[in-house]
C-alpha cells in the first residue's frame, strides 16, 4: 500500500529518517526555491526518487491538505513492536520513557503530542489499533514530521499492554482529574515511566485508570475546567524531561 505525505516539514524529515520505502516527489511548478525545498530535492537525489514537477493544482486535490506544493509519494507508515521500544531505551542506557495514547481521535492531538515526544526524547508511543487515529499523512503533517523520527506501536488492547509493561516494571502514570490525583509537577516522573493520555472529551476509559499506578492532574484556577488533550499532555511530558535531565545531572556529578 502506498500513501502520499504531504508539507515540507513531513516530506523532509520522511526522506532525512529513510524508514520508508519511497516512489515519487512531486513539486508544483509555482515552488520557488528555499533552504527546505533544495534540502528535499537533495535528500531525494541521493534516496533515488523520482522527482516530477506538476502543476500547482495536481497536489490540490487533497482538499484542505496544506500540501505547500511539496507532496510524497511512501510506503505505508512502518510501526515498531513494544520490545523495539524498550530496546531503543536500552540502546540509550536510559530507564525506559513511553507515551500511551488511549484512543485518541483527532489528527491535530496526536501529531501535536508526537512532535513534543520526539522533542523530549520518548523512546517509543503507545497506540491503539481499533477506535483510535493512527499514523495518517495527516498525523505526519501535523507532527512537523516528528512522526518519521519516532517508534510508535500499535496494540489490539491497551490494558493488557499496560499489564505488560507494568510485569516490567515501569511505572505507569494516567494523566486525569480525577480524586487522589497528584500534581504533575509534584509526582516523581524520573523512573521507567509509561506515561498515558486520555481521549478528547472522554478522557482514560475506567479500564485504564484501574491499571494506572498513579494518576496525575494539573491544577487549573480559571474558568475552564480541562485543557486540550495536545496542551495537557505536552506539559506533563516537558515536566518529566525536566526531572529525568536534572537526575541524569545529578548522577554524573
Amino acid at each position: 500500500m502506498r500513501e502520499t505525505l504531504y508539507g515540507r516539514n513531513a516530506v523532509y524529515e520522511s526522506l532525512r529518517a529513510r524508514r520508508r520505502q519511497f516512489f515519487r516527489l512531486m513539486v508544483a511548478d509555482t515552488v520557488r526555491a528555499t533552504d527546505i525545498v533544495d534540502d528535499i530535492l537533495t535528500l531525494a537525489e541521493r534516496a533515488g526518487v523520482p522527482v516530477e514537477r506538476v502543476p500547482r493544482r495536481h497536489l490540490d486535490w487533497m482538499g484542505e491538505a496544506n500540501h505547500q506544493g511539496v507532496a510524497l509519494e511512501a510506503s505505508e507508515y512502518p510501526y515498531a513492536d513494544l520490545e523495539d521500544i524498550l530496546a531503543e531505551s536500552a540502546r540509550r542506557s536510559e530507564p525506559p520513557f513511553l507515551l500511551l495514547l488511549d484512543l485518541l481521535q483527532d489528527p491535530q492531538n496526536v501529531g501535536t503530542l508526537l512532535r513534543t515526544a520526539e522533542a523530549v526524547g520518548v523512546h517509543g508511543v503507545v497506540i491503539q489499533q481499533r477506535r483510535a487515529v493512527g499514523i495518517t499523512p495527516a498525523v505526519v503533517h501535523t507532527s512537523a514530521g516528528a512522526a518519521e523520527h519516532l517508534r510508535i506501536a500499535q496494540v489490539p488492547n491497551l490494558p493488557e499492554t499496560i499489564e505488560r509493561l507494568k510485569a516490567r516494571d515501569i511505572w505507569v502514570v494516567g494523566l486525569e482529574a480525577v480524586r487522589g490525583a497528584q500534581r504533575y509537577d509534584q509526582a516523581d516522573l524520573t523512573g521507567p515511566l509509561a506515561l498515558v493520555i486520555g481521549s478528547e472529551g472522554e478522557g482514560l476509559r475506567r479500564l485504564v485508570q484501574e491499571r494506572c499506578d498513579r494518576m496525575v492532574q494539573l491544577p487549573m484556577v480559571g474558568n475552564v475546567t480541562s485543557l486540550n488533550a495536545a496542551v495537557a499532555g505536552s506539559i506533563v511530558l516537558y515536566e518529566a524531561w525536566r526531572q529525568r535531565a536534572a537526575t541524569q545531572r545529578t548522577e554524573r556529578r
